[in-house]
């Protein structure tokens, strides 16, 4: 079953081989075993579904919370050739009808419904007429009242388990911490899943903070270093998306703005055009967004600060999906945390003192003095042992001391408290305080009260915060939000591993956005090329009414740029070309390039390839090897090993012309027995030359592609 769902990949997806994880939680599924994956934004979560839907007999049902999420995944599935579907509210009772017939007749491999649908009156009924053979509930951290984004409907999911016991399902999620990831399990009562974490790491993300201050001039210097590039402006308030989108626009820039104010319609119809790269900048609420599948997104800018990590790390995951360099800017001022935390004092208790928690997170993320990057992997449990060079604190790192004893005091306090203590009875401990708490406790009589008297209490917050946000120390959540000691910071405890401390200065954040590096001329005519193909998608996508990130991702194209793939089994080998795309669009792409490589030949540019298609074209053209080399000014032997590459790309070179049946068998065994990488003298001088230098050219060309078919 494996070995058909690598065939699958390849015919429907065009991918070569699976990202990692992916084939290991699809042999799960295979095996009929639940699973819980977290897998970040843009690290193939679909996949893992998708895949074995394919493979299994029967139809995979996906538990999806937005209509515009099942819309864009079954665009997406149709133009890879995949029959898929979505029942939701906005479609007639006839729409509805035809699809449950269809699913009824087989015709269907993976149906989307929103919760509210699968837990409808009678929908179930209707499931237990069909063979499914998975269930997939994609952004599972809804279910957890831990979650960012609880959402009650999803808890009545744990019925799956009790009316389907025997099908297995696959919880998918992008943001979840070690809390969440218990509750998901807990709620759908999962029987013994595998459990999958992926790296949360997204390496192609730069992250930088900049001061809250003059933000839209900001925002306009990073635009013009980004032209062309789509992207989204997430805002606090409805006026400020509207504000920000009437500015830009009114610059010429491409924007809008989406918010829950609109009507559905309007709504419906911005991100549409959004998506289609009609419109480049969205500037938006965080109402946008969730589940967009839009690959391409290039920058993420967040206006003001997020309420927790979680909604941060989901919203810039939406920049860069398809793995090629993305921006995520984030401005920082402290007039956002008041304005925040009077937003979550006025909800239910038990929620308001968890989001207050996670707010200060968020800010200390903000306020960091460490890579950016290792702070958010160690809040979803993941230590990155080395600075990511891809941040505005690695790029401009602060002045640092040996904190070691500072760190060891704190924890040495944390481990005598029995990891019991919230943050501020830490610091009260640590200063000597003579607070209430701490003498009804007793912690007045631990070897570290007061070992931490000569530090200001802001000092020791600082600390702290770093300890935190460096993996030495833990927030639980679901214990009185009481401090823990990590493996790391048991080393540092215990191992006296050695710690850096930043004394740091509050609200200054770097200025430094990402250098512009000066490019290449290779580069460039890359660049080039890209543009035009991009052209061509968009030309493409409008005429078939979907984004063009459908069509072909932006990596899929890079791809294209840099090897100028100009035959079909040279597309083909592009990642993200399957066979129904290369039917589809395969041709119009390899046009595209011929006629970039020719046009830079003709202005004088050495482009890969070009010199090859030259030769192609006098070939076409009826001339002969010592013609074509004559007309170029070239050696013969340049000619015939053009011709014998253009052979084995797929090219229609007549190999009858140069080689006879005879001569090609009598050369084969010995190409068998020296290899098709030995060099041409030492079959030249095997056959102690009586065969000619071409005529072995032309050999192992013929030889090379017969294995490429095998």
């Amino acid at each position: 079953m494996i070995t058909a769902a690598q065939q699958i990949l390849k015919k429907y997806f065009g991918y070569d081989r699976f990202r990692p994880m992916q084939q290991d939680i699809i042999d799960t599924v295979l095996t009929n075993r639940d699973a819980i994956v977290l897998m970040p934004t843009g690290g193939g979560k679909s996949m893992c579904y998708q895949v074995p839907a394919l493979v299994m007999p029967g139809i995979c049902v996906v538990v999806s919370p937005l209509i515009a999420l099942m819309q864009d995944q079954v665009k997406a599935l149709a133009a890879n050739g995949v029959n898929a579907a979505f029942l939701n509210s906005t479609q007639t009772a006839e729409v509805q009808y035809n699809i449950e017939t269809a699913c009824l007749g087989r015709a269907i491999k993976l149906l989307y419904v929103s919760p509210e649908k699968l837990l409808s009156n009678g929908f179930f009924s209707f499931l237990k007429r069909l063979q499914i053979n998975l269930f997939a509930i994609d952004e599972a951290h809804c279910i957890s009242a831990w979650g960012h984004d609880f959402r009650p409907e999803y808890t009545q999911l744990r019925s799956l388990k009790e009316q389907f016991p025997t099908v297995p399902v696959i919880a998918l999620t992008a943001t979840a911490d070690r809390l969440t990831q218990k509750d998901i399990q807990e709620q759908l009562r999962l029987q013994d899943p595998a459990i999958f974490i992926s790296s949360f790491d997204r390496p192609n993300i730069n992250l930088t903070v900049l001061p809250g201050r003059n933000r839209f001039n900001r925002i306009t210097d990073f635009l013009d270093q980004h032209k062309g590039q789509p992207g989204i402006i997430y805002c606090l308030s409805r006026n400020t998306t509207e504000s920000i989108s009437q500015k830009l626009t009114a610059l010429g820039y491409k924007a809008a703005h989406y918010h829950a104010g609109l009507s559905a319609n309007a709504r419906a119809t911005t991100q549409n055009a959004f998506l289609k790269d009609n419109i480049q900048i969205m500037s938006a609420t965080i109402a946008f967004g969730m589940g967009i599948d839009k690959s391409n997104v290039r920058w993420v800018i967040h206006y003001n600060l997020p309420k927790n990590i979680e909604s941060y790390y989901q919203e810039i995951g939406r920049g860069g999906r398809d793995g090629a360099p993305a921006n995520a800017l984030l401005f920082y001022s402290y007039v956002d945390v008041l304005n925040l935390r009077k937003m979550l004092t006025e909800g239910e208790k038990k929620q308001q003192d968890l989001q207050l928690v996670k707010l200060e997170r968020m800010q200390q993320y903000a306020e960091a003095t460490s890579c950016r990057r290792k702070i958010l992997l160690n809040y979803f449990g993941e230590t990155l042992k080395k600075s990511c060079n891809n941040c505005d604190i690695c790029r401009n790192p602060p002045a640092s001391f040996d904190g070691t004893v500072h760190a060891q005091k704190a924890l040495s306090a944390v481990a005598r408290m029995l990891e019991k203590a919230p943050l501020g009875l830490v610091i009260d401990v640590l200063r000597g305080s003579r607070s209430q708490q701490v003498l009804e406790k007793n912690f007045d009589r631990i070897k570290t009260y007061g070992a931490g008297r000569d530090l200001s209490y802001h000092d020791w917050q600082s600390y702290l915060h770093q300890m935190i946000n460096q993996g030495l120390l833990e927030i639980a959540y679901d214990d009185a939000y009481t401090l823990k000691i990590t493996p790391t910071g048991k080393e540092v405890l215990m191992q006296s591993k050695p710690f850096a401390l930043v004394k740091f200065e509050p609200n200054t954040v770097t200025e430094e956005l990402a250098p512009v590096k000066t490019k290449s001329k290779k580069e460039v005519l890359k660049d080039e090329l890209f543009e035009r193909l991009r052209a061509l998608r968009k030309k493409i996508a409008d005429q078939n009414n979907v984004p063009p990130y459908v069509v072909f991702s932006d990596t899929t194209l890079s791809e294209m740029a840099q090897e100028k793939p100009t035959s079909r089994p040279a597309m083909l080998s592009i990642s993200g070309v399957g066979m129904v795309k290369l039917e589809n669009y395969g041709e119009a792409f390899i046009n595209e390039i011929i006629a970039f490589v020719t046009d830079q030949q003709e202005q004088g540019h050495k482009v890969k390839g070009a010199t090859h298609l030259v030769t192609l074209e006098a070939y076409k053209q009826g001339f002969k090897p010592d013609e074509i080399a004559a007309q170029r000014n070239l050696n013969i032997v340049t000619i015939y090993s053009h011709l014998a590459t253009l052979y084995e790309q797929g090219y229609p070179i007549d190999m009858k012309e140069f080689i006879s049946g005879p001569e090609y068998y009598k050369l084969e065994p010995v190409i068998t027995r020296l290899g098709p990488e030995a060099k041409l003298k030492e079959y030249f001088d095997h056959f102690e030359g009586g065969v000619d230098y071409n005529t072995i050219r032309m050999a192992l060309a013929v030889y090379k592609r017969k294995l490429k078919a095998v």
